[in-house]
């Protein structure tokens, strides 16, 4: 006596099924996905700048010196802040990294696409802290000059770093 023995695979039409039914919902899940993605990226990089500016604030107060923050050119401050920035200590407030001073922390690139801005090519810590001067606002926006998920970082005279509550924020075109 034979005894058959049912095939448990899957046939075409199942098969098919499941692909449609796959690339309906990876459809419309994907723009969620790169808006979390987008978002994240902000955050992260929105909040190395905050750290690294309260590094800076902090080793001027630690070490009674200068601290320099900029985007450094040839050893020149410049107004790139997108291809990332160093942290040094400036004995000489020349916007400029001397023979005598010492590079505290480097911030590499980011995005290649966002656009990060600060109203001055560098921003300064005295001594005591404050940021005499050389306060201001860094914008932060991702892919485009109008982005949603764009974010600001205040820096007041103080020295204070904090993060902007407002809405809308945009970038200068």
């Amino acid at each position: 006596m034979h005894l058959l023995h049912r095939n448990t695979g899957f046939n075409l039409v199942e098969l098919m099924t499941t692909i449609t039914i796959t690339s309906l919902l990876s459809v419309v899940a994907f723009p969620s996905f790169n808006a979390i993605q987008l978002q994240s990226r902000v955050d992260s990089n929105i909040r190395t700048i905050q750290h690294s500016m309260q590094f800076a604030r902090n080793m001027a107060i630690s070490y009674g010196t200068r601290v320099t923050v900029c985007p450094l050119v040839q050893g020149k401050c410049s107004n790139n802040w997108q291809a990332g920035f160093s942290i040094f200590s400036d004995a000489m407030p020349t916007n400029q990294l001397d023979a005598q001073d010492v590079i505290l922390r480097e911030v590499g690139p980011f995005h290649r696409l966002d656009i990060i801005q600060y109203n001055r090519p560098a921003l300064r810590f005295q001594p005591d802290g404050l940021a005499s001067g050389t306060n201001g606002t860094f914008t932060y926006c991702p892919e485009t000059f109008d982005s949603p998920y764009s974010k600001a970082l205040i820096i007041n005279q103080a020295g204070r770093v904090r993060l902007s509550t407002k809405k809308n924020i945009a970038c200068k075109p």
